[in-house]
Formats: C-alpha cells, structure tokens, sequence
C-alpha cells in the first residue's frame, strides 16, 4: 500500500486565558492567540510537509459554548488544510459536549455545512476516508464517554461512584471493540482509532485543573491494543506520551499543543506525525514547526540571608538568562524584616522582557523566644512575664502595671500557701 503519513494533535482548548492581556492587533487575548498560533503551525506543517490526514483528537475550545470568534479562527485554519486537500477528523471531547442531552457541540457546524474534508466524529463510529493522494483508511471515532449514552439511567444512579465507573468503562471497552470487529471486515484497508478519554496506564498532566465532568479510564491491554489498529490516536490528556512502548500499534497521547499552567511547564509541545505502510507503523514527536510553545518558567528565589533583598532578587532573575516571552513565576521567600528592603519597581524592571510574570511572596515570620533562651527552671514567675512583655512589644508603662499587679496576685498566692 501506498504510505499515509498522519498527523496527530488534540487539546488546543481555545478560549484560555490564563496570564497575558488583550492583543491590541487582533483585539482577542494574548493567550488565545498562542493556542491558535500553534494551530497555525500545524496547518503549516501539514500543507508544507504533505501531511496526508489530520487528525483531532478531541477539546477545540475550553468552553462549551465559545463565542463566533474563537470559532471562526478556528474554522479559518481547519479549512485551509482541507482546502490544501487534507482530510481533517475532528473528535468531540469532553470540553466540547454538553451536559444537557440533545445540544450540538460547536464543532458540529462543520458536518451541518457538509464542510468538504472534514469529517466530526460525534459518535462511536466507522468511517471511511479518502486520504490526501487518494489512499483509503478507516477511522474509528470514540468520543468521551458520557455516561448517558452508555447506560440507563436507572442502571448507575444512586450507585456508587466506583460502581459508576467500572460500568460506564466496560460499556465503553464493549463499544471499541465493536467498532474493532467491523473493521476487521475490510482487512485490506488499514485503521486508526481516535479516542477522547482517559487509559489507566497513563501518567496524568494539569488537565484535572480544567476538567469538565467526570473521568472514566479503559483499560489498554483489552480494546486499544486490538491488531485491527494501525495507530491509536488520543487526546484529552495533556502530556505526551506512548502507552505501547515499541509494541504495535502506537498508542499515543500528542498531549496539547500549547502550555496551559505551569503543571505543563516540563512537558514537551507539539503534535505526532505517523507513517502507516507495510510494515509496522512509525512515529515520531514534533515540538515545532516555525513557532514553539510559549515557555513557562519558575524561578524559586530565598533572600533570607541577603543583606539587600533586591539585589539579591534581581541578580538571580537575571542568572536565569534570556526571558523574553516567556511566562515567569517568582516564588519569592523573605523574612518579615526584609519587607520594606523589598523593591517592587526593581524587581518589575527585571522582568520586564517576560510575556507576563508574577510574582509569588512567602513572608517568613521568625519565632522569637519569649525567655531568650533561659530555662524555665531558672526563672521566677515574675520574671518570665517580664520576659514574655518583652517579647511582644508591650510599651514600657503598661508593662510595668501588668508586672505590678502580677506582682501584688503572687504575694497573695505565696501568703496563703
């Protein structure tokens, strides 16, 4: 067979917009337009590349109901690849469904428009695609479980939640193979499945942040690592991963394009580009094409034993090197003395080449010992309650009245004993 190379991504989550401010070229949030600038990339990637299918796994926007202009750009960059005659497989996610039964998730409007190339994947299904340079391949789509479509309502409510779930999971595994078993009814025409959910092997990511709904896990071994797969493409979890090591087929999260927090700070960016032949399938991660991900970067910074705080501060940001566009965290920790050393207008100028930078303050109050460090045993009791005023700022006439009177009550104590 003639290879089909396969492009894989999912999470874009447009509408986040966490850090940054409103870009005044576009009038959209600075951080909207990262998401939809690596989706750019992407499309780029595809067209330049000869991507033969493009795939999304799932969570185009954050909301349920994003606004027209989130879809419009959106729409603009998923069309242009199948304008460049790539077919594109959009799966619904748990972002893009809604809780109320009946109502169409926003992607819909291309299968509504009978948009040519793209194919929505709203329900468990198999379909039948015409790649890029004509090869045919079989798409079986499993969009995330909602529990409605997997069982009556009768069956799991007032059930436990790991009753719930156990079910919910063995219906969705049953679902899978189903669509396994009808596609191994056409066994000279190779298949992928794109699924949106969560597998029990894999190493989770800072998507439980921005979880909508529930989550159910499948089990790998029983309906994703089925032969009749030639790839297994996932998204709703935000690192990137491989579940089948250098096993067949490649089970894989291409995790989000773009840094969401800074739970993703470390996790590698990009999408998966797939070549399905002959042979066994190959794969490989691509961070970037001409745009990388936004960088997010922690800077842990402890003055407490700096004579200036600032300095201190600003020596170590600028140690960190080059920050331009990257989102900074500073957690900041000082003691309570040091606050007025503290200069926020220095230590803003250090960070000013950041795409956005906040800073995190940790005020470390030192516990002062009301004895100064004399044994108890050493002291009388009017001796300890003047160490005690002492210790906690009493002003020197009232503390000498307090004394007096403590001094009168012991005399009165000592005379009756």
């Amino acid at each position: 067979m003639q290879p089909i190379k396969l492009l894989h991504t999912a999470d874009l989550h447009i509408g986040m917009e966490n850090y940054g401010g409103i870009d005044p070229a576009t009038g959209m949030h600075s951080r909207v337009m990262d998401f939809l600038r690596r989706l750019t990339d992407m499309a780029d990637y595809a067209i330049d590349q000869a991507v033969d299918i493009f795939v999304f796994a799932g969570d185009a926007y954050k909301m349920r109901e994003p606004n027209a202009t989130f879809q419009r750009e959106f729409a603009r960059r998923i069309k242009r690849v199948a304008d460049a005659g790539i077919p594109v497989i959009l799966l619904v996610g748990n972002h893009d469904l809604h809780t109320a039964q009946r109502r169409a998730p926003a992607i819909s409007i291309f299968a509504t428009l009978d948009v040519p190339n793209v194919y929505v994947g709203a329900g468990y299904e198999l379909l039948t695609v015409q790649c890029r340079q004509g090869q045919v391949l079989q798409v079986a789509t499993a969009p995330f479980p909602l529990r409605e479509d997997h069982a009556l309502r009768e069956e799991w409510e007032k059930k436990s939640v790991d009753f719930q779930d156990a079910l919910i999971s063995e219906r969705l595994t049953a679902r899978i193979l189903d669509l396994a078993e009808q596609a191994s009814r056409k066994t000279d025409i190779p298949t992928i499945l794109v699924g949106h959910f969560s597998v029990d092997q894999a190493s989770l990511g800072s998507e439980r942040s921005i979880m909508v709904g529930r989550d159910v896990a499948v089990d790998r071994s029983v309906a994703l690592a089925h032969p009749i797969w030639r790839y297994v493409a996932l998204g709703h979890i935000h690192k990137h991963q491989s579940l089948n090591r250098d096993q067949q087929p490649p089970i894989i999260y291409s995790g989000s394009p773009e840094r969401v927090d800074f739970g993703e700070e470390k996790d590698p960016k990009g999408w998966v580009v797939a070549t399905i032949g002959d042979g066994p399938t190959s794969w490989e991660f691509v961070e970037h094409y001409r745009r990388p991900a936004r960088r997010f970067l922690t800077l842990d910074i402890d003055v407490r034993e700096a004579d200036d705080p600032t300095a201190a501060v600003v020596e170590r940001i600028s140690a960190a090197g080059d920050l331009a566009g990257a989102v900074v965290r500073v957690r900041l920790v000082f003691d309570e003395a040091q606050q007025a050393m503290l200069v926020d207008r220095d230590i803003a100028a250090a960070l000013k080449t950041t795409f956005h930078a906040k800073v995190e303050r940790d005020v470390r109050r030192r516990l002062r010992d009301p004895l100064g460090g004399v044994s108890v045993e050493a002291l009388t009791p009017a001796q300890m309650l003047e160490r005690y005023l002492e210790s906690r700022d009493i002003e020197p006439a009232r503390a000498q009245l307090l004394l007096q009177y403590a001094g009168e009550l012991i005399r009165e104590v000592e005379s009756n004993d």
